[in-house]
């Protein structure tokens, strides 16, 4: 099962792409990306916690300049970025609340800023709160109509969204094509929210904004692999490394893509030996996990698995890698209640059909195949075009007797072997 990291962008898939990655050509290049790996600096990282020291010492001067505690935040939110520290975006988020306590939560742009470290912890409720305030302080109110849209996406309230866009419609404006692009890949419409990112692509080169198209070129590789684009996905990966060196998630992405596609497990083990070694996130190890399952290497596979929990047991992390600890636990017959327990949880923050899909694959692996049918029919089924749970609606299906229904999107699933990684192709035939 493919463990990929979580980030604001949830992408989804269209059913009507596939590919046979029985017969891939290879399309990766060692020599177009090893000059990325094992990086003797980071300068990113340098320049951040230079700029980090500078902020602190003139908060250190004048205690009393709240300004400077928005500023650090904005650099240890960098740093997080850059590295997955997350005691970074924790310090980030202590800077912004003494920020908002000096302000009374009246100034918009430090409840903008507080909101969207939030939403980085995945804590969705609390930033719509924060966003709620800023909306009706009015100060900059586009910025918040937009990540009214950010958030309000995350938590499921599509008719919520709908109208911020409308709001905010303007087809010539990055912010507005990112989100309208967001939106369709959520109701499954891939092609048009390629379509917008592409235009939303232009855009930012034309500001000559570095993070703004590094940031595009990554989401827009997402985008790329979901359509079977695996060459266009590749290209923009290595766009996005161009401009920072550092870019862990595109180095991830490559190495997806050598796992997966070329299916070579070695050398995507070697290029995310390069990212584990600047970049902390708990998530890798859970894909160098699956890359050593499908290796045979089961050894090396638990070893992965539990390098991942003891960095998730930092309290720090919340509820950020709630989804993973769900799937990880529901396969341990051990852990199955924990699953479940961890799952209406999710619910509780986040009533998205993913969420639910995540309750009903626990029900089944603790046995209540008919409960799991009950909430995947009421929550999952045409709600989300995510492979992964229609992976799980197709075996509980099966388990409750509706062979013929679970078949059907055992065949669409074939389109998705790429998305959905090496192991599943074998699972698949057992549906």
């Amino acid at each position: 099962m493919k463990y990929i990291q979580l980030i604001l962008l949830f992408v989804t898939f269209s059913i009507a792409i596939s590919c046979n990655t029985k017969t891939n050509q290879k399309i990766t290049n060692s020599k177009d990306y090893s000059a990325f790996l094992n990086l003797k600096k980071n300068t990113s990282l340098e320049a951040s916690i230079s700029e980090y020291n500078f902020w602190k010492n003139k908060l250190k001067e004048t205690p009393n300049q709240y300004p400077y505690n928005a500023k650090l935040a904005a650099v240890n939110s960098s740093i997080f970025q850059l590295t997955g520290n997350i005691k970074a975006l924790k310090e980030a988020e202590q800077n912004l609340i003494l920020a908002n306590e000096k302000t009374n939560y009246n100034n918009a742009g430090y409840l903008r800023s507080l909101a969207r470290n939030y939403i980085s912890q995945h804590r969705f409720k609390e930033a719509l709160e924060l966003l709620e305030k800023a909306e009706i302080n009015g100060e900059k109110l586009q910025s918040t109509n937009y990540m009214l849209i950010d958030v309000n996406l995350e938590l499921g309230n599509l008719e919520t969204v709908e109208k911020y866009l409308t709001k905010v419609r303007n087809f010539k404006d990055f912010d507005y094509l990112i989100r309208l692009s967001k939106y369709n890949d959520h109701i499954g419409n891939l092609d048009k929210a390629i379509e917008y990112l592409e235009a939303s692509l232009k855009i930012a080169k034309s500001s000559k904004n570095k993070g703004l198209i590094q940031w595009n070129y990554t989401n827009l590789a997402d985008y790329y692999g979901h359509a079977g684009r695996i060459k266009d996905s590749y290209n923009a990966y290595l766009n996005a490394l161009k401009l920072n060196s550092n870019d862990s998630y595109a180095k991830k992405g490559i190495a997806w893509i050598v796992y997966s596609y070329e299916r070579n497990p070695e050398e995507a083990l070697r290029i995310l030996e390069s990212v584990t070694k600047e970049n902390a996130a708990p998530d890798y190890h859970l894909l160098k996990a699956e890359i050593a399952e499908f290796s045979g290497k089961i050894e090396e596979k638990e070893n992965q698995i539990a390098l991942y929990l003891s960095k998730v047991k930092d309290t720090n992390y919340g509820v950020m890698y709630h989804k993973y600890d769900v799937l990880l636990y529901a396969e341990d017959a051990k852990s199955k209640t924990k699953a479940l327990t961890i799952a209406q949880q999710e619910i509780s923050e986040r009533p998205t059909a993913q969420s639910y899909d995540l309750l009903a694959w626990s029900l089944y692996k603790n046995g209540d195949k008919e409960k799991a049918l009950e909430i995947s029919e009421n929550h999952v089924i045409n709600k989300t075009f995510e492979p992964e749970a229609m992976l799980h609606t197709a075996y509980i299906l099966k388990a409750n007797g509706r062979v013929e229904e679970a078949s059907k999107i055992k065949q669409e699933l074939l389109g998705a072997v790429y998305e959905l990684g090496p192991l599943v192709e074998k699972e698949l035939k057992s549906i």
